[in-house]
């Protein structure tokens, strides 16, 4: 092992000794004095994430070869007596609100980790692809589709490891068919909060695996997972529809989702607020944007509200299926605006990894690198038009920047024993639906001071508390600050979040930037059972 620990304070010289002792390390000295912190290079990215909200300085980076580097550090810390010292795993840094932070802990960088990527064809489980967890899901992709294959599941955005988004779920438009990443692993690496380095599975040390799937970090730090791999098209019937009818968007996207779940791959929706949200969220959609602008928005002060539903159908040639023929099979069903259809045909690659087109139009704008007050949700099925008067009667659509997403998910795609939570049943009117949403602003610092980041935050508060308590919605990516709203975020989970945290995380060393629990003395009466 050779891994790497830049030191931000010497009260860990002597932890530091101790592991040096056991292993040939190779140790940068920070230059920093304990006391306040002014980062520089690279060491700013433990303190800060893509909210750009939170600011919590860690005493050391840990940059691991191996997952064997890991175990030792969390073996170590948990046998030692350093009672508040906590450890937080970090992949690529797209978290919200200090997720992957840890105040005056280690901070493990899991981009340190070799990128390994192994697939396999096997008869009986299929394709899967073992890959380690520091790895970015863009990589990923392009490995796999040099061999034709490719996951089933994504998130829009694909610079997010592989770790970080099974710590959470992992959605996108083919949840509702695939279900999310969380459902489409067969096979975990994972340290446990004691130092156990565990392979886990439906089968084997099962409570691990359904405990870190989903698990906010809390359980382990996952450094390897098999993913399920199906055959990769080469072509995609990427289309829209424009509706001024929330009713009827919500039908169109039920019937796509429900009825006509075979034809389609990906399904999302949009509520476009104005004609800059249009433009926003057509970014990436490679069509004439002239020829779309003036037919919903002929009157440039006009505040009327418009809802996109976005689907795709993948390249089925080999069936002797022509897309374009399925797109009017499925389009003929649908009640869009008249003339509001646009489709375009893209590579497979540039479909998934379309959010990079908008990543790089706002670093030339200078509105990547900005505070994102975003607000993801889980609403029920029956709750879904409540909220979004909730939604708009809350937020102002004129300073608005950003898309705001809304589509279903199918409820049985989700496995229960995972982490994750969805909203509670609400029963057989539901038709296994729960939606997804994400309200996903950015906050212009040309335009937006400290007073207007506060209200949107307030805005975002508002929201949650009435959609949860009225409606039964969850957050997805939840942030709370007290275990009373982390109880309530978990309902019926709770009890078994707790059991699981005891057994795999006794001291609760793990993912404090969560804020669920705090770190806790040495209990010697504790036992483990894998």
């Amino acid at each position: 092992m050779g891994f790497t620990f830049t030191l931000f304070s010497t009260r860990i010289n002597f932890l530091i000794f101790l592991i040096v002792l056991s292993s040939p390390c190779e140790f940068i000295q920070s230059p920093m004095d304990f006391g306040p912190l002014k980062l520089t290079g690279t060491t700013d990215t433990a303190s800060l994430d893509f909210g750009r909200m939170s600011f919590r300085a860690p005493f050391a980076l840990f940059r691991p070869q191996s997952a064997e580097d890991i175990a030792l550090l969390l073996s170590f810390i948990y046998t030692s007596s350093f009672s508040k010292l906590t450890v937080a795993a970090k992949g690529a840094g797209h978290s919200i609100n200090g997720q992957a932070q840890a105040l005056n802990g280690i901070v493990v960088e899991m981009d340190s980790l070799p990128s390994s990527i192994k697939i396999h064809r096997d008869e009986e489980k299929g394709s899967y692809v073992d890959v380690s967890g520091g790895t970015l899901w863009i990589e990923l992709l392009e490995k796999t589709l040099k061999e034709g294959l490719a996951p089933r599941s994504w998130t829009d955005y694909l610079y997010l490891s592989v770790g970080g988004t099974l710590s959470n779920a992992g959605i996108s438009g083919q949840t509702f068919k695939y279900g999310p990443q969380i459902s489409n692993v067969l096979q975990l690496d994972v340290v446990t909060g004691t130092g156990k380095l565990v392979t886990c599975s439906p089968s084997k040390s099962s409570e691990l695996f359904y405990a870190a799937l989903g698990g906010l970090g809390q359980f382990g730090i996952i450094t390897k997972a098999r993913i399920l791999l199906q055959e990769s098209p080469k072509i995609v019937k990427w289309v829209r529809t424009f509706y001024e009818d929330f009713d009827q968007f919500i039908k169109d996207q039920e019937l796509l989702v429900v009825s006509m779940d075979s034809k389609v791959d990906y399904v999302e929706g949009f509520i476009v607020l104005n004609k800059e949200s249009l433009q926003s969220s057509f970014t990436a959609f490679p069509a004439n944007l002239g020829t779309i602008v003036p037919q919903l928005y002929q009157n440039e002060t006009s505040s009327k509200v418009y809802y996109c539903i976005e689907f795709a159908i993948y390249d089925q040639s080999h069936k002797g299926v022509k897309l374009d023929q399925v797109v009017k099979e499925i389009s003929k069903e649908m009640k869009y605006l008249p003339t509001q259809l646009y489709s375009v045909e893209v590579p497979y690659l540039d479909f998934l990894n379309r959010v990079k087109v908008e990543e790089v139009n706002l670093r030339k704008v200078g509105m990547w690198d900005v505070t994102h007050p975003w607000l993801n949700m889980f609403v029920p099925f029956n709750g879904i038009t409540q909220f979004k008067d909730l939604l708009l009667e809350t937020i102002s659509s004129s300073p608005f920047q950003g898309p705001i997403l809304i589509y279903p998910i199918k409820r049985d795609k989700w496995n229960s024993n995972a982490s994750a939570v969805l909203p509670e049943s609400g029963g057989k009117d539901e038709k296994n639906l729960v939606y997804a949403v994400g309200m996903l602003r950015s906050a212009n610092p040309n335009t937006c001071t400290k007073r207007c980041l506060n209200e949107f935050l307030q805005q975002n508060l508002h929201i949650t508390t009435k959609a949860t308590m009225d409606l039964g919605g969850k957050q997805y990516l939840p942030h709370y600050t007290d275990e009373e709203q982390w109880k309530l975020h978990f309902g019926g989970k709770w009890e078994r979040f707790l059991a699981r945290k005891s057994e795999f995380d006794p001291l609760h060393l793990l993912a404090p930037g969560q804020s669920i629990f705090k770190r806790t003395q040495k209990n010697p009466a504790s036992k483990q059972h894998y």
